[in-house]
């Protein structure tokens, strides 16, 4: 571990860019129809207990905490686990960012450039430390909520808001947006987060790790919940649902006096920031969790190494966006973030728990 700290602020500032991430750019949620919003909101209540579970070990590592839990040799497995899997997670957000620049901006770039160029600058930050990361999300933070302030007064402003679009809320019952919960919006965006029990021991004071978790969520899941009903309110259900990218689709559609060229190029700076402080927050866990766990005392050498493991596994991957995003929504909701996200973390919690007990009581 580095010795540098970062303050409560920082850390709040940090998951709130992180849930936002690429979960502004999907079509998050669309399963459960003109109640998406309902899913996202529901999910981020129920991820609220995940935090509190996440935050139990506030000063030790992952790598560490596990290792203490399970013992060395299943400890050490497990860790490795989670190491792969947040490098998984990296390359498939860089791969989200990277087709959404392709697609609106530079169609005739390979999408290997384009992967290249954001890797290189991502290595370059996560070099300068965890301090450095937080202080850019700050700036970052500042310009993204000036940039949804505007989008949202310009979108009101031109009159594109139909709230029959919402209409009717719980058509077939809660059931099927609790489907959704339970196997979406409890993981992705909010579960993710867990990346952040990696950068809870550089928090300057400990005790603030779960109040600011639960904060940060509450913040992010709101933020999540109104987009959500702006898109749907803006462009229905059949087109948010077909959009690759809704939250672009619905600032095209913009119109004020004449005022309406090229505004989606402000927007998609503002969701290339998003990813780029996601892909931080996970590249840089990924890269003190392996140091802490080979026992390597210079994080920054892995860098490049885990810079290029990254860049070519978001190549290979899926062969299109559209296998990318099924790929994304089913094999790895079930076979990666529900064990990754909820099951693992909640049996680590029961046996540190009943463990510490038994302790006390000896």
């Amino acid at each position: 571990m580095e010795k540098a700290k970062i303050s409560a602020t920082q850390l709040f500032i940090l998951m709130v860019l992180f849930e936002l991430g690429t979960s502004l750019l999907l079509p998050v949620a669309m399963e459960a129809k003109q109640d998406a919003w309902l899913a996202i909101l529901l999910g981020m209540l129920g991820s609220l207990v995940l935090f509190v579970i996440y935050s139990y070990y506030p000063d030790l590592l992952p790598t560490e905490y596990m290792q203490k839990i399970l013992g060395k040799a299943i400890g050490s497995v497990l860790a490795f686990l989670y190491i792969s899997y947040f490098i998984y997670d990296v390359a498939r957000v860089l791969r989200d960012i990277g087709e959404m620049l392709l697609t609106f901006s530079y169609s005739d770039t390979p999408l290997f450039i384009a992967n290249a160029l954001l890797i290189l600058v991502i290595i370059y930050t996560v070099q300068k430390g965890i301090e450095v990361v937080a202080r850019s999300g700050e700036l970052f933070f500042i310009f993204m909520y000036v940039l949804a302030v505007t989008g949202f007064l310009l979108i009101v402003c031109s009159g594109l808001i139909d709230f029959k679009n919402l209409q009717p809320v719980l058509e077939d019952g809660i059931l099927p947006v609790l489907k959704v919960v339970f196997i979406q919006t409890l993981y992705f965006p909010f579960g993710e987060a867990i990346v952040f029990t990696m950068i809870l021991p550089y928090l300057n004071n400990p005790k603030k790790a779960k109040v600011t978790m639960l904060c940060a969520t509450g913040l992010s899941g709101i933020n999540l919940t109104l987009t959500m009903l702006i898109n749907i309110s803006v462009l229905g259900v059949d087109l948010t649902a077909r959009s690759q990218f809704p939250l672009l689709s619905t600032v095209q559609s913009i119109q004020v006096a004449d005022f309406s060229e090229r505004l989606d190029v402000f927007f998609m700076l503002a969701l290339v920031i998003g990813g780029f402080s996601k892909i931080s927050v996970l590249f840089y866990a990924s890269m003190i969790a392996t140091a802490t766990l080979f026992k390597i005392k210079s994080p920054s050498r892995l860098s490049y190494p885990i810079g290029l493991i990254v860049l070519f596994m978001s190549l290979m991957i899926s062969r299109n966006f559209q296998e990318h995003l099924h790929e994304g929504i089913g094999v790895e909701m079930f076979f990666l973030q529900i064990p990754f996200l909820a099951i693992t973390p909640v049996l680590l919690f029961l046996v540190a728990f009943f463990k510490n007990r038994k302790q006390q009581k000896a």
